[in-house]
């Protein structure tokens, strides 16, 4: 399985997760495991998600989360768990 780590951060507005969830089924993406908090105004929201079945390639989904989070406002970064895993390994 080829999994992705989407982290999501910025003000809090009306449809963040929305946006983001129909991006990804648009294109095949299964998200696995999903959380999210506000604080004050803040939104964060970490998704694990499989992508082996996407529609297009990482590099492509990357680039396109990111210009959905400028177009809502958002900083949507995305990584595949092994680079994440080790770069936050103890």
């Amino acid at each position: 399985m080829d999994k992705i780590i989407i982290t999501v951060l910025g003000k809090d507005t009306v449809g963040i997760i929305a946006k983001v969830c129909t991006y990804l089924a648009e294109k095949s993406v299964n998200i696995e495991d999903i959380s999210q908090t506000i604080v004050q105004d803040y939104f964060n929201m970490m998704m694990i998600a499989d992508i082996s079945h996407a529609t297009c390639p990482f590099a492509q989904l990357a680039a396109d989360l990111d210009a959905v989070g400028e177009e809502i406002g958002v900083r949507i970064k995305c990584q595949k768990e092994e680079i994440f895993t080790k770069m936050h390994r103890i």
